[in-house]
């Protein structure tokens, strides 16, 4: 799949993200306000902190799908992981504005919500989920962390509208049946929401910012790139294989050992042969070579 293809995909899932979240949100939002559901509510914001996050992702992939220049000599891949870190900090910030609404309702008056406020939860459930496997299984074929983690962001909200459910479904219950301390249980579907949002901020944050510090392949993942490296018969041994993930690539620092009697053009040919080799994997963006002497002793 070319670069441009993978781009257009991505691109396209992010876009069909944010028409989705805009028409979630405004639905949850009217019936949460109609039916006087603060779960429901809750929910609606955490899914508008979801368009947000897949603007964040268009973005990102926009800037990651730039070539490089001057000043980005590796690429703009990166951008994916920022992109990535944004969504994650988004979370967060979502989460904590949830519980401390909901948690605010526990000090006044409540009445339990209307039935339809059930009906605008299952149907963001059926939704979101089928958006999450989508975009989770577009995020593992194009290796696309930012995709992956917005995925994440439609499971949190999976999570959000099945707690609301049950907020929301004791409330109604305990109204029915004149159990009034029953009727807090959509407060506390609030509160339970936004610490569920709170902890998949945390999860996904980090390892979105463990990629972005130059994080390496660690050394079962780069199996497949030795047996590429040693298939040049020329290569005595390998002395250091560093790839560095760049969002949806890698780029390769690379110390082979050759025969210490080989001239430079004869070594240089080498270094050439194992980058071309390398280069035609799919994941490796670019490949940097250095040629050492090969010594038994070493």
């Amino acid at each position: 799949m070319s670069n441009q293809d993978r781009f257009k995909r991505a691109e396209f899932a992010a876009m069909l993200g944010i028409v989705i979240n805009i028409l979630l949100a405004l639905v949850k939002w009217g019936i949460g306000v109609y039916s006087g559901s603060r779960a429901l509510i809750a929910d609606a914001v955490h899914s508008a902190s979801d368009i947000a996050g897949s603007l964040a992702v268009y973005l990102g992939l926009k800037a990651a799908k730039q070539p490089p220049d001057e000043d980005h000599p590796y690429g703009h891949g990166k951008a994916e992981s920022i992109a990535a870190i944004i969504v994650a900090v988004l979370l967060l910030l979502v989460g904590i504005q949830i519980g401390k609404s909901s948690f605010t309702a526990f000090f006044k008056p409540i009445e339990p919500p209307k039935t339809i406020a059930i009906a605008a939860v299952i149907f963001s459930i059926i939704v979101k989920e089928g958006l999450f496997r989508y975009k989770f299984k577009l995020g593992r074929e194009l290796n696309s962390d930012a995709l992956i983690v917005n995925a994440y962001e439609h499971r949190s909200d999976v999570y959000s509208s099945l707690a609301a459910l049950v907020g929301i479904g004791a409330a109604i219950l305990g109204g029915k049946m004149g159990i009034h301390w029953l009727e807090y249980a959509d407060p506390v579907a609030g509160v339970v929401v936004s610490l569920m949002v709170i902890k998949m901020s945390w999860s996904l944050g980090k390892e979105s910012i463990h990629n972005t510090l130059d994080h390496v392949l660690h050394e079962e993942d780069t199996v497949e790139l030795r047996k590429t490296v040693e298939s040049v018969k020329e290569v005595k041994k390998i002395n250091q294989l560093h790839a560095r993930e760049h969002g949806h690539y890698v780029i390769i620092d690379l110390k082979i050992s050759v025969d210490p009697n080989m001239t430079v053009e004869e070594g240089h040919r080498v270094g050439k042969d194992v980058k071309e080799r390398l280069m035609e994997m799919d994941n490796v963006h670019n490949v940097f070579v250095h040629i050492n002497p090969y010594n038994v002793n070493d």
